[in-house]
């Protein structure tokens, strides 16, 4: 039984890390396992992204996120993490993706790129980061087209098609409007999206009444090749030039990776995982989801301010299991 883990954690985002620091504080033996770099899907946010949040909002263990900045950018947030997950002494392997985990006589037994290891109980903190949601059109899989935004220097120049109305989306096309592409944006919606930061969605606003950004509403793209877009309009179906497709559509949980853990998954959206919001057990006895993984394709739901309070949920029915 020394060799058996207390508690295994699967992803080493900012929830991930606040549940190892739970685990530790409740003197319960931990590993995390994260298939990136630690804190890997802010690491893939655009470089200079700044957080909705304020500072405080985004602190874990009790440790003051100290920033001069109105609102944290993302290497203010690496840097934080990072420290953070240094001064709690981690046991955090990165670079070690897990592969299965299945229950034999209520242990887990958990297969990673790197090894194995047994847990009394598991805790599901992988985000929703990794897989796009596809716009499942001819030409998607073209090299032009991009479902991850990280520099706008790169497009300078261009002609710019940018899909979606969130915060996402709605920075790209400025930012890149900014190093002097040519932006189109195409939007299946009415309107920009009311989650967009409040200071952001004036400037969109103002850029498309006075024509820098050009954008369609009620439309969406049918077809992309390696010189132009089709788009579907309320007025009727037009074909621009293009260079580029930034396609910031959204991302979702890895929902196969969850069914093949055992954790039931409806199949209707939102497709939330079965777990109990009390304690954050999953269908599978011993087994724990945290964070924006909860919240299935509501991505919009679970945020860092708001599910830090997962960590602790979870590690007081660990404990009380365990009396």
């Amino acid at each position: 039984m020394d060799n058996i883990y207390d508690v295994l954690i699967i992803g080493a985002g900012p929830i991930g890390i606040a549940c190892g620091i739970e685990a530790k504080k409740n003197k319960l033996k931990h590993i995390i396992l994260e298939k990136g770099c630690l804190v890997n899907s802010l690491y893939n946010y655009p470089i200079n992204m700044s957080f909705f949040s304020t500072s405080e909002r985004l602190e874990i263990g009790d440790t003051p996120f100290v920033t001069t900045n109105p609102k944290p950018k993302r290497a203010e947030a690496l840097e934080y993490y990072r420290r953070v997950e240094r001064k709690f002494d981690l046991n955090c392997k990165l670079f070690e993706e897990v592969l299965s985990v299945r229950k034999v006589d209520q242990v887990f037994h958990v297969n990673s790129s790197k090894g194995n290891y047994q847990a009394k109980n598991v805790v599901i903190a992988t985000g929703f980061y990794d897989i796009p949601i596809y716009l499942n059109v001819p030409g998607e899989e073209l090299e032009k087209v991009r479902h991850y935004y990280d520099d706008p220097h790169y497009y300078a120049n261009q002609k710019v098609v940018v899909v979606g109305a969130s915060n996402s989306s709605i920075d790209a096309a400025l930012e890149t409007f900014r190093k002097g592409a040519e932006v189109t944006l195409v939007v299946r919606g009415p309107e920009i999206s009311p989650r967009v930061k409040y200071w952001v969605r004036p400037d969109i606003e103002n850029r498309i009444a006075f024509g820098e950004v050009k954008a369609y509403f009620n439309s969406n793209i049918t077809a992309i090749t390696e010189e132009e877009v089709e788009i579907e309009t309320p007025e009727g179906k037009i074909i621009l030039e293009n260079d580029f497709v930034l396609a910031l559509t959204g991302y979702r949980p890895n929902f196969n990776f969850l069914l093949k853990l055992g954790i039931e998954v409806p199949e209707i959206a939102p497709c939330i995982p079965v777990h109990n919001p009390e304690t954050m057990q999953t269908n599978v006895k011993g087994m724990y989801l945290a964070g924006v993984v909860c919240g299935g394709l509501n991505t919009h739901l679970w945020f860092i301010e708001n599910s830090r309070i997962h960590a602790s949920l979870i590690m007081k029915a660990i404990c009380e299991g365990h009396q």
